[in-house]
């Protein structure tokens, strides 16, 4: 029985190379959005770390200015050392 005709190796090249493209592609879009991820996950632990700070803040009756203070002397002071 006939099954056709068969691909040449020219043909069959071309075709594995426009799957090699299109997976190309699929793993350019997967990457892109792995890294929109990764982006939007960053702001969101700065998020969470900011609002560990504040509660620090309330907990120890500070100000953020005080806060501020705090930590601007205490580097003056390791930098005289």
């Amino acid at each position: 029985m006939p099954r056709g005709v068969r691909k040449s190796p020219l043909v069959k090249l071309r075709d594995e190379l426009k799957d090699t493209q299109d997976s190309i592609e699929q793993y350019k879009t997967a990457i892109k959005t792995l890294q929109e991820k990764e982006k939007q996950i960053q702001e969101e632990i700065k998020l969470e770390e900011f609002k560990e700070v504040s509660t620090i803040l309330e907990e120890q009756n500070m100000s953020l200015t005080e806060l501020k203070e705090l930590l601007i002397s205490k580097a003056e002071i390791e930098q005289g050392s």
